[in-house]
C-alpha cells in the first residue's frame, strides 16, 4: 500500500516534471486510483501510453523532486488549498476536458459554483477594448455568472476589474505558482482578486511563467466556462490559442468586432469568419445560453402526473436564492409566463429577471418555450 493519501498522491502527480495531465489521468485509470500509482513497477508503469522512462523515474524517485511536507506548509502559510479531482468542488466542466488536471491550488472562495464566462483578450489592446471588456464582465457579474480570465495585463485585468466593480464573482486561472504576481504591476489586482474572489493554479508554489505554463493555462480557463468571449486579439495572440481550446472542448466562443485596420481586432475577425458568434453586448450570451437550452422537447405527462419516463421532476433546492425562489412562484401551478409579465409580477427589473430566469435555466428548473415565454419543471 502506498505511504500517500488521496490527496497528497494527486499534490505529488500535479508537481512531478515529464508527466502531462493526459498521461496521468490514464496513469490514474490503469491503477484505479492516484496512491496506487505509486505502488506499480517501473515496467507497469512505461506500459501506460505517454510514459517513458524519465516519467517512471520520475514517479519511483518522487521524493527527491518534490518536498511534499515543505509544499503543505507553504500552502497553509499562504491560505491555498489544493483541490482534486474527488473532491465535490472541483468543477464539473473542467472535469469533462481530456487534459483535466488532476488538482489545482486555489486561493479565495469557491467562486466556480456559479456558472462561469471566460473574457479574453490582448496584453496591447486599445481604450475601446478596455471598455468593452469591463462592461461585458460587469453585466455578466450582475446576472450571477463568474467571469474568468487570466489576470494578464490587458483584456483580462480589465475583465477582472468590471466583475469586482459589480461586486460579482470573478476567478484568475494564473500561469504561474500560485504565490507569485505576473505580471508586477498586478499586484494590486491579484490581492483584490484573492480577497473577493480567487485565484487558480495547477503549478506547484514557486513556478516561474513560461511560454508552456500559460498555453496549460488558457485551456483551463476555457475547459472551467460555459461560453469564452474574446474581446480583442490579434491573429497570432495567447486568446487565439484560449479559442481554439474552446471550439476542442466543445464551448460557445463569441468575439467582439473592430475597426477593420487595428491589428488587436484581427483575431476576432478572423474568429467570426471561422463561425464565432459575434458579440455586440451580454443580451448575445444569454440568448445563445437560452437558444440550447430552450429547444429541450417537453415531457409528455403521463397519466400519474409524471413525465412519461417515470423520472419524478426535480425538486427546488431549499437554499434557492431568495429573489430566484420569487420568480420560480410566479411559475407555479403550471404558469407560462414571460420576462416581461414575471417583472410585472415580482417588482423586479426586466434584466434581472432575464438574468434569474437564466440561472433557473442552469439549475433545471425552468424551461424557455418556442413562444418565449418560460414555465417551471418542478
Amino acid at each position: 500500500m502506498s505511504e500517500l493519501s488521496e490527496k497528497r498522491a494527486f499534490l505529488v502527480l500535479n508537481a512531478l516534471p515529464h508527466i502531462g495531465p493526459v498521461s496521468v489521468n490514464r496513469l490514474i485509470a490503469r491503477f484505479g486510483g492516484a496512491p496506487q500509482v505509486f505502488d506499480a513497477g517501473k515496467h507497469d508503469l512505461e506500459q501506460v501510453r505517454g510514459i517513458g522512462p524519465a516519467a517512471s523515474a520520475a514517479i519511483l524517485g518522487w521524493r527527491e523532486l518534490f518536498d511534499i511536507a515543505r509544499e503543505e506548509e507553504r500552502m497553509e502559510k499562504a491560505g491555498v488549498v489544493f483541490v482534486t479531482r474527488s473532491d465535490p468542488e472541483y468543477p464539473r466542466l473542467l472535469r469533462e476536458i481530456d487534459s483535466a488536471p488532476v488538482g489545482f491550488y486555489r486561493k479565495g472562495a469557491n467562486v466556480l459554483d456559479a456558472p462561469c464566462v471566460a473574457i479574453v483578450g490582448s496584453r496591447r489592446t486599445t481604450l475601446y477594448g478596455l471598455a468593452t471588456a469591463k462592461k461585458l464582465a460587469a453585466g455578466l457579474a450582475r446576472l450571477g455568472f463568474c467571469v474568468v480570465s487570466g489576470l494578464a495585463r490587458g483584456i483580462d485585468a480589465a475583465a477582472h476589474e468590471g466583475a469586482l466593480s459589480a461586486g460579482g464573482k470573478t476567478a484568475a486561472v494564473l500561469g504561474t505558482g500560485i504565490d507569485i504576481v505576473y505580471p508586477p504591476e498586478n499586484v494590486d489586482l491579484f490581492r483584490q482578486v484573492a480577497a473577493a474572489g480567487a485565484l487558480l493554479s495547477e503549478f506547484p508554489l514557486g513556478r516561474r511563467a513560461d511560454i508552456q505554463s500559460f498555453a496549460m493555462r488558457n485551456r483551463i480557463v476555457s475547459g472551467l466556462c460555459e461560453a469564452v468571449v474574446v474581446v480583442e486579439s490579434g491573429v497570432s495572440g495567447g486568446s487565439m490559442i484560449t479559442a481554439r481550446f474552446a471550439g476542442e472542448q466543445g464551448r460557445l466562443l463569441f468575439a467582439v468586432p473592430g475597426r477593420i485596420d487595428q491589428e488587436t481586432s484581427a483575431g476576432c475577425h478572423q474568429l467570426i469568419r471561422d463561425g464565432a458568434t459575434l458579440l455586440t453586448g451580454v443580451d448575445d450570451i444569454l440568448s445563445e445560453l437560452n437558444y440550447l437550452g430552450g429547444l429541450r422537447p417537453r415531457p409528455i405527462p403521463d397519466a400519474s402526473g409524471g413525465d412519461g419516463g417515470g423520472a419524478p421532476a426535480p425538486r427546488p433546492p431549499d437554499n434557492l436564492p431568495p429573489e430566484e425562489a420569487a420568480v420560480l412562484a410566479c411559475l407555479a401551478n403550471g404558469a407560462a409566463l414571460t420576462a416581461d409579465a414575471v417583472s410585472v409580477a415580482t417588482g423586479l427589473g426586466v434584466e434581472k429577471v432575464s438574468g434569474l430566469l437564466l440561472m433557473l435555466e442552469l439549475r433545471r428548473l425552468v424551461v424557455k418555450r418556442a413562444d418565449g415565454s418560460f414555465e417551471a419543471r418542478v
